[in-house]
């Protein structure tokens, strides 16, 4: 197999996790006879600083001749009082747009090893193991007009039946090879534009019988993922209320470290760790390579369709947390607190062994 991903590292610790993925890759590569070739393009802040815009035609031309995209982070201090269109963060929004990624898949899973990290009740959090489908390319974030002046300042929210027909039809789908069950959130006692999302949500599950679904107001999800998230198999949901419910489940994995992101779309597919540039740790060697690792393995399995691969990194993530490797963000005492290139050897280091016991395993 070959495989041409476009590496898009960033700003802050972007380029600290990517060059972590990078070495993952080449790893999966080697043992899995893969033939993989790079390019590594700027995006966001070190894209306007070379270019004057955080995302030029000519790497988005590059991603679309790619099979699948890998980003680490954008922003910081340094763009914020720059125009919104100029900002890192539009970036994102352009190339989600540009490339059709209309999905957003955000799993929230607590480890075992990891139940103390976060500042719910471990009882609480065992067991859980949910995933967040968020709307990407309608809502707010893309509807006009919007704008402001001295006075007020307007957005319009907005979706068209196949924006939600084709992200409901997904989340059915997924929960069909999880658990069955889909919570659609909305805030339809309030929004038009959210009783439209739920009447197109409970006609497409006319096609999904096998699947249970209900529905929560966002207010009450919010609340419901922080009392009792073992509930949860799949929340689909709007483009805004999804931003904010995926950061909200980073309290059960410990850190926004900890959580991977794929967004897909018919053609094209980006994958990117949730959290932010953190540009207060960025080139100190504390940043957490594991959202940016998981990522890859959600790359592995929906983009190539490499099932195994995709759990070997998620083996070798456990193993390396039940061995008691931990980054800053996840750090308690009697663990090893480690550095950003330590604990991404101590994965693929990880990864091979268990890699060569189940082949020795098949031999046998």
């Amino acid at each position: 197999m070959n495989v041409k991903i476009a590496l898009l590292p960033g700003d802050g610790i972007g380029p600290e996790v990517i060059n972590a993925a990078e070495k993952l890759i080449a790893t999966v590569a080697e043992k899995f006879n893969v033939s993989v070739s790079y390019e590594r393009l700027l995006i966001g802040g070190s894209s306007y600083d070379e270019y004057g815009t955080p995302l030029t035609d000519e790497v988005l031309g590059k991603c679309y001749e790619s099979d699948a995209v890998l980003l680490g982070a954008v922003g910081g201090p340094k763009w914020e009082k720059l125009e919104h269109n100029l900002k890192p963060e539009a970036a994102l929004l352009k190339i989600r747009k540009a490339l059709g990624l209309y999905a957003n898949l955000r799993p929230a899973k607590a480890y075992n090893e990891l139940l103390s990290a976060s500042t719910l009740k471990s009882e609480v959090l065992k067991g859980t193991d949910l995933m967040i489908l968020r709307e990407l390319t309608g809502d707010v974030y893309f509807g006009t007009p919007r704008g402001f002046d001295e006075q007020k300042g307007w957005n319009t929210m907005e979706y068209t039946k196949i924006e939600v027909e084709r992200i409901a039809k997904l989340g059915f789908e997924l929960a069909k090879k999880r658990s069955g069950r889909v919570t659609s959130v909305d805030k339809a006692n309030v929004l038009e534009t959210s009783q439209f999302w739920r009447n197109v949500v409970v006609e497409i599950h006319e096609d999904f019988k096998d699947v249970k679904l209900n529905h929560l107001y966002v207010d009450n999800a919010a609340m419901q993922l922080i009392r009792d998230p073992k509930q949860f198999d799949v929340i689909l949901t709007q483009n805004l209320f999804g931003d904010i419910l995926s950061d909200i489940a980073a309290m059960i994995t410990g850190s926004l470290g900890m959580l991977p992101s794929a967004s897909l779309g018919d053609k094209y597919a980006l994958y990117e760790p949730v959290h932010g540039s953190a540009p207060d740790i960025a080139g100190q060697g504390k940043a957490n390579p594991l959202a940016t690792l998981s990522s890859v393995a959600m790359m592995f399995l929906y983009s190539f369709n490499m099932d195994k691969v995709a759990e070997l990194i998620d083996s070798a993530i456990t193993k390396a947390l039940a061995e008691g490797y931990r980054t800053p963000d996840i750090h308690s005492e009697g663990t090893n607190l480690v550095s950003t290139k330590e604990m991404t050897e101590a994965v693929i280091n990880n990864f091979n062994q268990i890699y060569d016991e189940q082949a020795i395993g098949a031999t046998s």
